[in-house]
């Protein structure tokens, strides 16, 4: 049995003669949040169709719970749910409509519907016409289309995108909550990195359609090594103190030093050693790379 929902093993793709996907190897385990990460254009799009057979792969290059897709391909997908670009909602049918639309269509028992208001946070929506809803909960309602068939899987393709702050909360939320609760496999892709950060386990990074990091969060922060951060009231003489003391100052912004971050012993000496000579410190704090900074250290080499 396979530890990866999704196994993508060099997998390529042209649209002519333009490489759109390269030698891309995902594994996204069973169980987690993958956050998908790359600019517009990066090929993310593109990775999910192909992942739900929309685009066909080459052979042996895409398997999902461990079977080639290609050759399982009715079996892969009922094991799938998709909300890629824009959910497929009738707006003159009522939220409660929708779902039982596709349960008809799918011979599911028109019950499910009403589960999946729940799950969705639109029970007290049910009855209101969709064109009616909030970007939110249209993308809510995306997310309970693709609930339906109860899938082990579910492909997100830019679920925040448009949402106000509301809407992503809610996405986030609904997110996680599938994913511990109820023992979905999610692969979110997003630009937003800030998003996933709050969201994924684990996360690749894609740019130009090669993959340039894959790993857990935590190996993600690892790369970003931690900062000793001082705001102070003259930063340049303070600077001079701590390379006359052998510190290592990485940067010097005007209004705060930057210094690596090595143990909470080495903060209080160096307070110490400022306060003692006759230096004001407004704050003194530990501060990690966020992804966005992450991705460019990532991505501009390559």
């Amino acid at each position: 049995m396979s530890a990866f929902a999704i196994e993508t093993v060099g997998l390529n793709f042209n649209f002519g003669s333009q490489t759109i996907v390269k030698d891309l190897s995902l594994q996204v385990p069973k169980g987690s949040i993958y956050g998908f990460l790359g600019p517009n254009g990066a090929g993310k799009t593109t990775t999910i169709k192909i992942l739900l057979n929309l685009l066909q792969s080459p052979a042996d290059q895409v398997f999902i719970f461990g079977k080639e897709i290609n050759r399982n391909r009715i079996a892969t997908l009922k094991r799938i749910g998709a909300l890629v670009e824009q959910p497929a909602i009738y707006g003159h049918l009522t939220g409660k409509e929708n779902l039982i639309n596709r349960c008809i269509l799918l011979g599911i028992n028109k019950n499910k519907s009403t589960e999946m208001l729940a799950l969705v946070g639109l029970t007290d929506a049910a009855s209101k016409k969709a064109a009616q809803y909030s970007l939110g909960m249209k993308q809510r309602l995306g997310i309970a289309l693709a609930l339906v068939s109860d899938p082990e899987l579910l492909l997100l393709d830019e679920p925040t995108n448009g949402l106000d702050p509301n809407g992503i909360i809610e996405v986030r939320n609904l997110m996680v909550e599938l994913a511990t609760k109820h023992q979905k496999t999610i692969l979110v892709s997003s630009h937003l990195l800030a998003e996933i950060e709050r969201t994924a386990t684990h996360v690749g990074i894609i740019n130009k359609g090669q993959l340039l990091f894959q790993g857990t969060i935590n190996e993600l922060h690892q790369l970003s090594k931690p900062m000793l951060e001082i705001e102070i009231n003259d930063v340049e003489k303070a600077s001079d103190l701590l390379i006359n003391c052998g510190y290592q100052v990485a940067e010097n912004d005007g209004k705060k030093l930057s210094i690596p971050y090595k143990n909470d012993k080495e903060n209080a000496e160096i307070n110490t050693l400022l306060v003692q000579n006759g230096f004001m410190i407004s704050a003194l704090y530990k501060q990690r790379k966020d992804l966005e900074n992450l991705f460019l250290d990532i991505t501009k080499n390559n």
